[in-house]
């Protein structure tokens, strides 16, 4: 019966990644809640050190409905034209392409570098739930504000090949504020790149495209520290992960699709609002006793 809960469990933390992740609304705040609610580092024989590596290993099933959503605007070296799907890509395109992956790359080195010196402080600093709180309220705010300040505006980014090299750099700085739990990655990448005047396509796009490099990553990163100063993973833990990593994928392709199709019709206040509420709600839980710090 123990095992049948916990591979309920896992699936939710696999639904819960999948959606979070992708929408503004900070995938590790969420974690962070739904660990706190379902003990999840019970679950594992690895314990905690599994439970961080867990987290992150997960993203991995996230990070391939990206790849798989988005291969042909991705692959530089063959598929249909992106312009007219009768034919095949030209050298053109293809140049585009690599030009969007140098791009990419550029815009991780700011997180890559701060995350790999800082990774062990900021997750023993910030990783707690009023932090949580406090970034969900703040950011959300910050989006009600930056949609009703984009009434005033006109993007002048309205397709990602239009990035320049410092575009992609300034987004690539403004991604480092993610590394503060319940910021959420894709929101800070949203917003910056809006803040810069990219349409909410192009700021979609370009975060979904940073999370490949970022999120490959964090959990090498983590996956070489688990291993190194851990004993062997067991046959229970593995399965675990790669039933979490299998929701995250299925979901995540779902919620691409929902997001990119949501936009072409509608603002970020929403996704403000829910930030809000939620960060009230558990400064509430906080101040009732019902959860821990």
């Amino acid at each position: 019966m123990d095992a049948f809960w916990n591979i309920i469990k896992i699936i939710l933390f696999g639904i819960v990644e999948g959606v979070t992740e992708w929408l503004p609304i900070s995938s590790t705040g969420h974690m962070i809640i739904l660990e706190e609610v379902l003990k999840a580092k019970e679950i594992f024989d690895g314990g905690k050190a599994f439970w961080d590596f867990f987290l992150v290993a997960i993203q991995l099933g996230a990070i391939l409905a990206v790849i798989v959503c988005f291969f042909n605007k991705l692959n530089p070296f063959f598929g249909k034209s992106l312009n007219n799907p009768e034919e095949e890509k030209s050298k053109e395109e293809k140049k585009g392409i690599w030009l969007l992956w140098a791009k990419v790359l550029i815009a991780c080195v700011p997180a890559a570098v701060i995350g790999l010196l800082l990774d062990d402080w900021l997750d023993r600093v910030f990783y707690n739930s009023i932090t949580v709180a406090v970034t969900l309220i703040l950011y959300g705010i910050l989006f009600i504000g930056m949609e009703i300040w984009n009434k005033k505006r006109n993007f002048k980014v309205t397709d990602v090949g239009q990035l320049t090299f410092r575009t992609a750099f300034i987004i690539g700085m403004i991604q480092l504020l993610a590394l503060i739990p319940g910021t959420s990655r894709s929101g800070v990448t949203i917003l910056g790149a809006m803040l810069i005047l990219c349409n909410r396509e192009v700021a979609c796009e370009f975060s979904f495209f940073l999370s490949i490099p970022v999120m490959f990553g964090a959990s090498l990163l983590k996956g070489v520290k688990y291993i190194t100063h851990a004993e062997e993973i067991s046959s229970n833990d593995l399965a675990l992960l790669a039933v979490g990593a299998i929701v995250a994928f299925a979901v995540s392709m779902f919620i691409i699709k929902f997001l990119m199709s949501f936009i072409k019709k509608h603002d970020f206040k929403s996704f403000g609002i829910y930030r809000i509420v939620l960060g009230i709600l558990l400064i509430i839980l906080f101040a009732c006793g019902v959860m821990s710090i």
